[in-house]
């Protein structure tokens, strides 16, 4: 597989495709590139419906070259703890990030979260995340703040008292949990509007079938959520429930 960053050639390739109608994963197929790399390459770049080959490589050309004015001579990356490659880690945290902002988290919180997801101690303190981050103290707590109500993320205090912002293993479960919570709210509040309407109108039926709707899905995201935690956090050598090692 190729590496490197993408050429001209490719991302007129990337724009053909576009018009074309194909998906990601096809054009990362023809071009022998991971899809992450499209995926990133287009949301950069004005998005499905706006990306041009042209401007995209003009501004990946203006990107490099700022990064280049911006970093002192003799400056080099921070090393990399398990002898990873630092520039793949960083490519690696745009794609996931991307990806977040695609399912509709906004910029910051997605760089915050893909941060602490790919941290080995799972944690960072505020300082910690403005550093690696380079962005202010103030853009960090609005985006811990908004994580931290959406059960992402967690707070909690090290040996020295210092507040640490912290991901679970079942941080999925957690927000889809509180997913099903808001499901349930609105199914509520929709039956509140029957009452109010007056039962056997045409709004209240059309109320009555949101509040069912979504009280459906809520107790199935629920459902699934726990299963799923269950079977897949279960420790290797260990039966989901009964805490007993396998013979």
């Amino acid at each position: 597989m190729p590496g490197g960053r993408l050429t001209q050639p490719e991302r007129q390739q990337i724009a053909t495709g576009l018009a074309d109608g194909l998906a990601y994963a096809e054009i990362a197929r023809r071009l022998d590139r991971p899809t992450s790399t499209i995926t990133r390459e287009v949301m950069r770049n004005g998005g499905p419906t706006a990306y041009r080959a042209d401007l995209a490589h003009r501004a990946t050309e203006r990107r490099a070259h700022r990064r280049r004015q911006a970093a002192p001579r003799g400056a080099e990356a921070p090393p990399q703890a398990h002898g990873r490659d630092a520039e793949a880690v960083r490519e690696y945290e745009e794609a996931f990030t991307t990806l977040l902002m695609q399912q509709g988290l906004p910029k910051m919180m997605s760089r915050v979260l893909t941060c602490l997801f790919t941290t080995d101690a799972g944690s960072l303190t505020a300082s910690e995340l403005v550093q690696r981050l380079q962005v202010s103290p103030a853009s960090v707590s609005k985006a811990i703040t908004f994580l931290e109500s959406q059960g992402l993320i967690r707070r909690e205090r090290d040996e020295r008292r210092r507040e640490r912002y912290a991901v679970d293993d079942d941080v999925w479960y957690q927000s889809m949990v509180a997913a099903a919570r808001s499901n349930f709210e609105l199914a509520e509040t929709a039956r509140q509007g029957v009452a109010v309407l007056g039962p056997d109108t045409p709004a209240a039926t059309r109320l009555e079938n949101i509040a069912r709707f979504v009280e459906f899905v809520g107790e199935s995201i629920t459902r699934a959520a726990e299963q799923a935690r269950d079977v897949l956090y279960t420790r290797p050598g260990t039966t989901a429930g009964d805490g007993t090692e396998r013979t």
